[in-house]
């Protein structure tokens, strides 16, 4: 549980100056923010053809929510850099902390301004491989090992999803642009391609936001360092599916599969979540499980249809980074000055660490809804939308649960650790403060929930904007401190008493969850990956000794099958829609090549005799060059005539010796294999469908004008076939001619040793 953080100051850390090189990052972002908010108006949009052949395009939007998710990654981002500075002051490894969290950084800026879908696409996994590489930041350690994997498995298998549902919306919109896309869905008919996409992208933002069933993964990654806790897990990188459920929220929006997807998966997973969170005892692993109700809070707010929701949506996000990033900073110091972070361990540390206690309190202020917090603020407006929107009965409660158990995990954050009495939980004797650095950051971000709180109209048009961006319909009313007696206090009193409750009761609650827990037994979600992760070997090795069991008929047989289903299954997906040739005639040397073919088709089925089989299956050779023949190739039926009759030579030579040694007389198998069999004509029945349609088109006549055009003034020839062979097909020509060639060489041998064999009396040779 418990990280070092103190390094020998002989290690090669960073030094001041390097320190302060890597927090000019984010400042640098920060302050490009604030300049393009002043020179530009909202919404801002920048293009750079990158693959045009193909509609994708650095193409990028910047609109109010995009503000907002911006304010957070730079603003959040630079007090984490200024953290990261102190919590591994002297760690070796500091600067590849600082490398991974700047490129995390430029990712998630992409993901909240990019506007193609391909593009925003690229961004996201590059979130979800920086954040595998930070979770396993400690990666000697195999539990930061097994965090990571679980974390990229998780949101890497949400992200190829996300590509396919991206892939389908595009090809169904016509366009990879989001805002064009956005703007042109509601116009649209609920299409099945457009209801897969829907679904498909639900997976992707429900994997990236930790929705329930792919919750599990969010608390696990705890062990990662704090400044990652603080930046991917409560502020940015966790919020990015909410970001885009909500840029395709007015496009969805009236869907009633995308509301009640949203509504129902958003309310089980904030209950859940905080339900989950009684039965921790490490504050980080706690506080990770109220982020995962938050989110899924968000999620369902998004969901409603009311007034004010979007509103509510704008001011839990930023409200949510600005207490919880804080809280995990208190966790962070909290492990750095004591070695713990269990709960059960700790207790009045408000002496040994003053300054993480009031940060502490101050945040928890905002998580708790205390008035003159914006989180008061946050939640008031959460009210507002829950009484004007549709909100089943579960989806209330689960939002009172919720609010209840995000009290009691305030008053554990900011009151059991820092102001418990000391005949409980003595604070260990080592505890201490941290430097500057380490408090700073905290103080900070809490101080600005709390300012908010105190002066909403700060953030007033920010939220606004943010608004606009979610619902363009949407009425903004202004923000302000309602303090009146009234629904919001009578609701906040339930709630901090239900809380109380909780929090009073935390540790029987605890061990009630804990037995709940032993006599359901091994059932969770995180069992479910588990088991599915050893089970792929087990399904991998299975699958390898069935198919790879070293028979060369058996490969053939999957790879045919394989591709003539997947033909099927095109032609019966647009089979009203295939246009097929009128019957004609065919000629009687067409009907003989045909016959031939047959005939040696059907003779293979049911010889067993090599010699005889390779004599059948010469038949279908030779017909096919009769086939070529009568069809106007006289070319290509001479090469199939050469080819088949060198083959069949050499091979019935090889045969021959093997028959006079006794071996290799008939097949080990069957002569007729029923599988096999239905196979070949599926096959066939496929590709005559497949040749049919093809010969049912116009013919293109572009080929032939281009060659008729060009034939005589850049190869001054006026036979066309001629210049076709030898200029334009030169190459084609010589690989022909080689194919002739090498089968001659090939029978040259026999030919000589037939000749220089004596002749037997008799006539035997």
């Amino acid at each position: 549980m418990a990280q070092a953080h103190s390094h020998p100051a002989s290690a090669a850390g960073l030094g001041g100056v390097g320190r302060a090189a890597f927090i000019a990052v984010p400042v640098a972002a920060l302050c490009a923010l604030v300049w393009l908010l002043l020179n530009f108006e909202l919404p801002f949009e920048w293009r750079l053809d990158w693959v045009p052949a193909l509609g994708v395009n650095f193409s990028f939007f910047v609109d109010g929510l995009s503000v907002l998710m911006l304010l957070m990654i730079t603003c959040v981002g630079t007090a984490v850099f200024v953290y990261a500075g102190g919590y591994l002051a002297g760690h070796p490894q500091q600067h590849r902390l600082y490398i991974l969290l700047c490129l995390f950084m430029v990712a998630m800026i992409g993901c909240v301004t990019a506007d193609n879908l391909i593009v925003l696409f690229l961004f996201w996994e590059m979130t979800s491989l920086t954040s595998f590489m930070l979770v396993g930041f400690n990666h000697e350690e195999p539990k930061s090992r097994k965090s990571a994997q679980q974390a990229l498995l998780v949101t890497g298998t949400g992200g190829l999803v996300l590509l396919a549902g991206f892939i389908v919306l595009g090809q169904a919109m016509d366009s990879w642009s989001m805002s064009d896309i956005v703007r042109r869905l509601p116009e649209m008919e609920q299409t099945p391609q457009l209801t897969t996409a829907l679904l498909l992208i639900l997976v992707g933002a429900f994997t990236k936001s930790a929705q329930f069933p792919f919750h599990f993964w969010l608390p696990n990654a705890m062990s990662a360092p704090t400044p990652v806790s603080a930046y991917l897990h409560s502020a940015t990188m966790v919020k990015l599916g909410v970001f885009l459920l909500a840029r395709l929220d007015p496009g969805f929006g009236e869907w009633p599969l995308w509301e009640w997807a949203l509504k129902g998966v958003g309310s089980i997973t904030a209950a859940w979540g905080m339900a989950l969170a009684l039965r921790e005892r490490d504050l980080k692993r706690i506080l990770a499980w109220s982020t995962v109700a938050t989110l899924g809070t968000l999620v369902m707010l998004i969901g409603l249809r009311g007034e004010g929701a979007t509103v509510a949506v704008g001011a839990l996000l930023l409200a949510h980074a600005l207490y919880k990033a804080p809280l995990f900073f208190v966790a962070g110091n909290v492990d750095h000055g004591t070695g713990t972070r269990v709960i059960d361990k700790l207790g009045s540390l408000r002496h040994a660490m003053p300054w993480t206690a009031a940060a502490a309190l101050l945040a928890a202020m905002s998580m708790a809804g205390i008035p003159l917090s914006f989180g008061y603020i946050a939640k008031d407006l959460i009210l507002e939308a829950k009484d004007s929107g549709d909100v089943f009965a579960f989806a209330s409660a689960a939002y009172t649960v919720f609010g209840a158990i995000a009290v009691a995990v305030a008053g554990v954050a900011a009151f059991r650790i820092f102001w418990r009495p000391r005949g409980e939980n003595l604070p260990p004797p080592e505890a201490h403060e941290g430097g500057p650095s380490l408090v700073g950051p905290p103080l900070a971000l809490a101080l600005i929930g709390i300012g908010l709180g105190i002066f909403p109209f700060l953030i007033q048009d920010l939220i606004a904007d943010a608004s606009l961006a979610m619902s363009p319909a949407t009425q903004v009313t202004a923000l302000s401190l309602a303090l009146d007696v009234g629904p919001v206090l009578t609701s906040l009193a339930i709630t901090l008493a239900i809380g109380g409750l909780i929090y009073f009761f935390w540790d029987p609650l605890h061990r009630a969850f804990e037995r709940l827990g032993e006599i359901t037994g091994n059932v969770g979600m995180i069992a479910v990956y588990d088991r599915s992760l050893k089970g792929i070997p087990q399904l991998a090795a299975g699958a390898t000794r069935w198919v790879q069991g070293g028979s060369l008929p058996t490969y053939s047989l999957f790879t045919i099958s394989s591709l003539s289903l997947a033909m099927l299954a095109m032609l019966l997906t647009g089979w009203g829609q295939w246009a097929w040739p009128a019957w004609e005639t065919p000629s009687v040397g067409f009907v003989g090549a045909c016959l031939l073919i047959m005939a040696g088709a059907v003779l293979a089925c049911f010889v067993r005799d090599r010699l005889v089989l390779l004599l059948a299956t010469g038949l279908v050779g030779f017909g096919c060059g009769v086939l070529f023949l009568f069809t106007g190739a006289p070319d290509v039926a001479y090469t199939q005539f050469v080819v088949e009759t060198v083959f069949v030579i050499v091979v019935a030579s090889v045969l021959i010796r093997l028959k006079r040694q006794g071996r290799g007389n008939s097949l080990p198998e069957p002569a007729l294999r029923p599988l096999a069999l239905a196979v070949a004509l599926l096959t066939g029945a496929v590709l005559t469908a497949l040749l049919l349609l093809a010969t049912a088109g116009a013919f293109d006549t572009s080929l032939t004008d281009f060659f008729a055009t060009r034939s005589v003034p850049e190869a001054f020839g006026r036979n066309v076939v001629n210049v076709i062979l030898v200029d334009f097909r030169a190459l084609d020509t010589l690989g022909e001619i080689t194919v002739v060639m090498l089968s001659f060489l090939a029978a040259w041998p026999l030919l000589q040793a037939l000749r220089r064999r004596p002749i037997k009396k008799g006539g035997a040779a």
